[in-house]
């Protein structure tokens, strides 16, 4: 009996261990294949280079149309850094709203933020890029960042409904016995207990900002205003051929850093948001 449960986990650690370097494989392969020649990146498939060099982290680095990657980055963290905020003040708020508060139609228009995350996006793109249009707010980040503040992300309202759900009500009631009103018990009771959460809300929206690729194509038209993911389509030709291999390795190498970086030094918040979400309906 000892020996067949030894064999199971040995197969079954086997198997996640193979699938998990399958998938690390690509990742692998683009950070050794930044540091190869232009013309050895695909003659040379391997994962340990003949020869290394640093020349296409600067060629990659110069950008485009006169605007470097540093430029990029930091147009990419304005914007993550201004969703963040709007996402987890206006979620957290509308979140407790569902969760603690009673008002007229509740449960309609729970049920109506819920029907949104059923909707795809690309249902919505032409009726918001015209309203963008119409305020003159297409080629700013202002599409983007603006309709973080309005909580239009349900996912993360119905993360953060769950999550307060959980939370004891005894706290809030003698919190309201000594004085404190609504909004003194959402500043003082739920931002502090809710805070991994909020965490888990600010690492997800700090993702899906910076990998997203589609609404930065949509809205960004002035090179000064690209962010890393859209300026990483600048080395893909007008023929639909990559110009620059090397220069495209090495700065898709840089953009997965900061990701790497928050979500490794964030694990602990992330893991505890998740896993106490949906505990009670």
């Amino acid at each position: 009996m000892k020996i067949s449960t030894v064999i199971r986990h040995t197969l079954t650690h086997l198997f996640i261990i193979t699938l998990g370097l399958i998938m690390i494989y690509p990742i692998a392969w683009m950070i050794v294949s930044s540091f190869k020649p232009n013309n050895m990146i695909f003659s040379d498939p391997g994962l340990i280079p003949k020869t290394v060099t640093t020349d296409n982290y600067v060629s990659g680095w110069e950008g485009y149309a006169g605007t470097t990657f540093g430029t990029f980055f930091k147009n990419a963290f304005v914007i993550c850094v201004l969703a963040i905020i709007g996402n987890v003040i206006s979620c957290t708020m509308a979140a407790y709203a569902f969760a603690r508060l009673n008002f007229v139609g509740k449960g309609v228009w729970f049920i109506v933020m819920m029907g949104t995350m059923m909707l795809p996006g690309h249902v919505t793109l032409v009726p918001r890029y015209i309203l963008f249009n119409t305020f003159g707010w297409v080629g700013s980040i202002r599409p983007i960042v603006v309709p973080r503040f309005l909580a239009t992300d349900a996912f993360f309202v119905f993360l953060l409904v769950q999550f307060i759900r959980t939370l004891p009500k005894e706290i809030e009631e003698a919190a309201i016995i000594d004085g404190c009103g609504k909004f003194g018990v959402f500043l003082r009771i739920i931002v502090p207990l809710a805070f991994p959460a909020m965490v888990t809300t600010a690492l997800f929206t700090f993702l899906w900002t910076w990998d997203d690729f589609f609404n930065h194509l949509l809205y960004l038209t002035r090179p000064d205003t690209f962010t890393v993911s859209r300026a990483l389509r600048t080395f893909v030709g007008d023929a639909g051929a990559v110009t620059n291999w090397g220069g495209a390795l090495a700065m898709g190498t840089l953009s997965i850093i900061p990701a790497f970086i928050l979500f490794f030094s964030l694990q602990k918040y992330f893991v505890q948001g998740i896993s106490t979400t949906g505990l009670k309906g």
